[in-house]
């Protein structure tokens, strides 16, 4: 059987760099990547974004439109980042704070058990 054949017809490798053609703004891109479905998710919300900021403009310039729309994801990106940022300070200070229970705790037990030793 020719090699090239077998090739085509083994499964790709999820390592394996794959072209996917997809549709922003009314003008398809091939790309490559690992995980078709992840591109196609990218390119969906990168899609949205530029219709919905050329729905609210009087623009009809896509490059405009596309730097606005990146404009919008890192915001969207930032703001995520300072929540995730939030969310973290939060969860060190809860466990220091239950750290410092939990220590409380030890020492109140340690000094009860110690009590019942020597009496």
């Amino acid at each position: 059987m020719d090699q090239t054949l077998e090739a085509a017809k083994a499964p790709a490798e999820p390592t394996q760099n794959q072209s996917i053609a997809v549709d922003i703004y009314d003008q398809v891109y091939n790309l490559r990547g690992t995980d078709p479905a992840y591109i196609e998710r990218l390119a969906a919300i990168v899609d949205a974004k530029m219709r919905a900021v050329s729905a609210h403009g009087n623009t009809v310039d896509s490059l405009r439109v596309a730097v606005l729309a990146a404009l919008n994801i890192a915001d969207e990106l930032c703001c995520a980042r300072d929540r995730n940022d939030n969310l973290a300070g939060s969860l060190q200070n809860s466990q220091q704070s239950l750290r410092s229970r939990a220590g409380t705790i030890a020492h109140m037990l340690d000094e009860v058990l110690e009590e019942r030793k020597v009496g």
